[in-house]
């Protein structure tokens, strides 16, 4: 069943928008709860632009790959809708290669390139291990910047 919350959201916003004439994908940062209302609310607050996702997972789950001009509901840990956001670009590189810039556009912890490879690196060698494999500095990331277009 379709997010009904994600749905509402999706039609207050073409109302406004009627030019859009694409569709969504609804879905929530992070793997908790707790995770999901803390980064959804970064982007609220225009802190958060940008997300990193873990390339290999993609194939491994058969999801397509986020194209520029996509748009997404984003969720919180209720699975509510709270924004609309388009992405804006899409990169992949080597873990080793993710810049500070980006670090700074994901908006989470102090916006440090230190934070982010601490944390980053310990969600995807658990990802991977999940999967049977193994993280390493060459592992490749999906990079992706993104707008907040949209939120009640």
């Amino acid at each position: 069943m379709e997010n009904e919350s994600a749905i509402k959201m999706w039609h207050a916003f073409i109302t406004e928008h009627p030019e859009v004439k694409a569709d969504f994908d609804a879905w929530s940062f992070g793997v908790t709860p707790q995770m999901a209302d803390d980064l959804a609310n970064l982007v609220l607050k225009r802190k958060k632009t940008a997300t990193a996702s873990n390339y290999a997972l993609y194939g491994l789950t058969n999801m397509p790959l986020p194209q520029v001009g996509d748009y997404s509901v984003i969720l919180d840990g209720h699975q509510q809708a709270v924004a609309i956001i388009r992405t804006t670009a899409v990169d992949v590189v080597p873990f080793c290669d993710v810049s500070a810039d980006h670090a700074f556009a994901e908006g989470e912890g102090d916006r440090t390139l230190a934070y982010w490879r601490r944390v980053h690196e310990k969600f995807f060698t658990e990802e991977l291990a999940a999967a049977q494999q193994k993280f390493t500095e060459q592992t490749l990331v999906l990079l992706e910047r993104f707008m907040l277009l949209y939120h009640y």
